[in-house]
C-alpha cells in the first residue's frame, strides 16, 4: 500500500500515478490529496507523473494530533519527495498547501524542485499586525476558530455556496461534487483543522517570498472569498522574483472544481516551458 512514515513516525497516505516529469500536489487544508484528482488524471494523460498526498490529519493518513505548524509540514513534504526520489519536480500548492511549500524552499532550498505553482494560495500574511493593518483581526480569527470547534457542520453549511463560487457564471458544481467537499472537510481531524488555521493566519511569509528563486506560476480567482486577489495573489507577485500571475474570472476558491481543465491547461503550458523561457516572465496580470 502506498503509505510512507515521516521522520516523526507519522504515516502518510500518498498517491503516485503515472510515468514522466514528477508533478507533486499540495492539497489546502481540510482536504485530502484527492482534491485535484481531475487536474492530476489529466497531467497523466499527457505523459507526466502527479503525485499526491494526505497531510498529516487529513485523509488516510495518521491523526498525531500535533505538528501542524509550517516547519513539521514542510518536513513530512521533504519525507514525501525523500521517499519517492523526486528530482527536477514541480510543486503544486493549492491554499494552505502553497504555504508548505514555500516553507519547504526555506527549509531545503530548491535542489529537488524545478518550478512551483501556488493556486489560491493563503499567501503572504493574513494576520492584522501594524505594517499589515488590512489583515484579519486576532479576534476574528480566534471566533473563526471557535465556530469550527463547537459548529463546524452549520459553518460548513453556511459557507459552501461562496467556496464553490454558487452563482458566479462558470461555476456550476454538481451536488455530489458539493457533498465530497463538505465530507472530505467534516472527516478531518477537528485537531488538524484549528491548528491548520492558527498556521494559515498567524504565520508571515514575506520575506520567504521574496527568497524565492525557481520560476513560480502564480494562479487566483478574482470572486475568491477566502483570500482576495488583490490581498493575496497580487501581494505574492510583488514579491516573488520570476513570478507570473494569472486570473480567473468569476472563479472562487475551489478552483479545482470550477476550473478543473482550464487549470490543467494552464499548467501543462508551463510545465512544457524550457525553463530559459520562464525568466523574466513577471509582468500584468493575465486573463
Amino acid at each position: 500500500m502506498p503509505f510512507l512514515e515521516t521522520r516523526t513516525g507519522t504515516t502518510l497516505f500518498y498517491r503516485d500515478w503515472g510515468t514522466g516529469q514528477p508533478v507533486l500536489f499540495c492539497a489546502a487544508a481540510g482536504m485530502d490529496g484527492t482534491e485535484p484528482r481531475g487536474v492530476m488524471a489529466d497531467l497523466v494523460a499527457q505523459g507526466m507523473r502527479a503525485i499526491s498526498y494526505d497531510r498529516r490529519g487529513h485523509g488516510r493518513s495518521d491523526d498525531p494530533g500535533l505538528g501542524y505548524d509550517y516547519d513539521t509540514l514542510a518536513d513530512d513534504l521533504a519525507d514525501v519527495l525523500e521517499h519517492l526520489a523526486l528530482h527536477h519536480v514541480t510543486l503544486v500548492g493549492h491554499s494552505m498547501g502553497g504555504c508548505e511549500i514555500v516553507r519547504y524552499l526555506s527549509r531545503y532550498g530548491s535542489d529537488r524542485v524545478d518550478r512551483i505553482v501556488l493556486v489560491a494560495a493563503t499567501l503572504p500574511f493574513l494576520l492584522a499586525t501594524p505594517d499589515n493593518a488590512d489583515g484579519v483581526p486576532q479576534a476574528a480569527a480566534d471566533a473563526l476558530r471557535d465556530s469550527w470547534h463547537h459548529h463546524q457542520d452549520t459553518w460548513l453549511l453556511d459557507n459552501a455556496d461562496a467556496y464553490l463560487g454558487v452563482g458566479l457564471p462558470g461555476c456550476a458544481v454538481t451536488p455530489l461534487a458539493r457533498d465530497r467537499v463538505l465530507t472530505s472537510i467534516a472527516a478531518t481531524s477537528l485537531q488538524a483543522i484549528l491548528e491548520c488555521n492558527r498556521a494559515v493566519v498567524e504565520t508571515d511569509f514575506r520575506a520567504e517570498l521574496r527568497d524565492i528563486t525557481v520560476p513560480t506560476l502564480i494562479i487566483h480567482g478574482d470572486a475568491d472569498a477566502s483570500i482576495s486577489l488583490e490581498f493575496g495573489a497580487h501581494r505574492q507577485a510583488a514579491l516573488i522574483p520570476n513570478s507570473e500571475l494569472i486570473v480567473y474570472d468569476n472563479a472562487p476558491h475551489g478552483v479545482y472544481l470550477t476550473h478543473g481543465e482550464r487549470l490543467s491547461t494552464d499548467l501543462l503550458t508551463f510545465l512544457t516551458q524550457p525553463a530559459q523561457a520562464l525568466a523574466g516572465t513577471a509582468g500584468p496580470d493575465r486573463k
